[in-house]
């Protein structure tokens, strides 16, 4: 591609009338100035690592998300590093993780040791599926990874009953799934642990890197604060081997802000979900390869991180939707097992359906900026370029 046309397209992102695929802030001036006078309160005190805006953003954010215990720390990686090491998993162990997921899942394994074992992912809601973990089982596993993909929580009573059988951890990567329920109850405390990241495209999202981890066990969440601080509770007094991983204090402050509207915003992701798949459906019906994220259910409630469509023509489609000004995103081409870095584990790739769905996939634009007038203009494209003519 030459640089003329890169240029081409991002003036084509950035025109009026342009359907941005995300866009951060500034379609709230309220939250905007809320936040500069958060910031501003936090620098005023000076209080910057592991002060009292943590200790008030971990109450908020353990209550919103119905668990005891909530543990700030400085990213969604070592969010799931630190759940499993406080876990008991270590070198040699095995952990069963999803087959196709952002690499960061399976990267957490690896750096405290483990080995990821990949298990196949579905391709009706795109998380692991249950039915196939126990055959994934050996003497050396000792946790089970579920991520929530795309916000839309994976079978979590299917899969705490198989740990239960066999005696491994659950902790669950929860960072796509902020404010999504199951059952019930908001992602949260379902298992042993559940990750978050806090990167600032997430629903909840800070002004740089984040995380935390929520669980209900005080001897799990003890040991996270033991290893986020280099192994100390006390100053100068160092119990085990731990890292520098602090949630600081200006991104809890920008976090407790944004709390606040989050469910308003989660409802926001909601409708225009809602007005995707009502407007999309006869696509889905009528075409052979399109298919739709599944909808919200009382069971199973999104938090619409992402809403991910499987078309025919997916490079064709996204080019025709970025010439009308449209921007969409590609998740995960690649899963993780047939990446480079994975090369030495698995010597050929990791093939299931989810693998082969990869070139397949385009994450259509979703969030509390976006209009509904935006989100029927997307609509009525992908109408234009399946049902109309087009030379695209």
């Amino acid at each position: 591609m030459t640089p003329r046309k890169l240029h081409q397209k991002h003036s084509r992102k950035n025109a009026p009338g342009a359907v941005r695929f995300l866009q951060l802030s500034g379609f709230n001036r309220r939250y905007d100035r809320e936040i500069r006078a958060a910031v501003k309160k936090e620098i005023g005190k000076q209080d910057f690592v592991l002060g009292s805006a943590l200790d008030a953003f971990e109450d908020e954010w353990a209550k919103f998300c119905g668990s005891k215990a909530a543990i700030g720390v400085g990213s969604g990686l070592s969010a799931l590093e630190l759940a499993l090491q406080a876990a008991g998993v270590g070198r040699g162990d095995e952990v069963l993780v999803p087959s196709n997921t952002f690499i960061a899942t399976w990267m957490a394994v690896s750096n405290i040791g483990a080995t990821p074992v990949p298990v196949p992912t579905s391709r009706d809601d795109y998380n692991l599926i249950p039915e196939l973990l126990s055959s994934r089982v050996s003497p050396k596993t000792k946790a089970i990874v579920p991520v929530h993909l795309y916000g839309y929580p994976a079978e979590l009573k299917r899969i705490n009953e198989v740990a239960l059988t066999h005696n491994l951890k659950v902790i669950e990567d929860a960072a796509q799934a902020h404010g999504a329920e199951y059952r019930g109850d908001r992602i949260g405390a379902h298992s042993d642990a559940v990750a978050w990241s806090f990167y600032p495209g997430k629903n909840l999202g800070a002004f740089g890197d984040g995380g935390a981890v929520t669980t209900n066990s005080a001897e799990l969440a003890d040991k996270v604060r033991l290893l986020r601080n280099y192994g100390s509770i006390k100053k100068y007094r160092h119990e085990s081997i731990g890292t520098n991983s602090r949630l600081d204090s200006l991104q809890c402050a920008i976090l407790s802000v944004k709390l606040k509207y989050l469910s308003a915003f989660n409802a926001r992701r909601e409708a225009i979900a809602s007005l995707y798949l009502q407007r999309l459906g006869h696509l889905a019906e009528r075409m052979e390869h399109f298919s739709l994220p599944p909808a919200s259910s009382p069971n199973r409630v999104s938090s619409w991180h992402l809403f991910v469509i499987r078309v025919p023509d997916r490079d064709r489609v996204q080019n025709f939707l970025e010439l009308r000004g449209i921007e969409t995103a590609v998740h995960y081409p690649i899963p993780p097992g047939n990446q480079a870095a994975y090369s030495t584990i698995y010597s050929s790739t990791v093939d299931d359906e989810s693998s082969s769905d990869a070139d397949s996939l385009l994450s259509l634009p979703i969030g509390p900026h976006l209009s509904g007038s935006q989100a029927h203009r997307v609509c009525e494209t992908l109408e234009e370029f399946y049902l109309g003519a087009n030379t695209a």
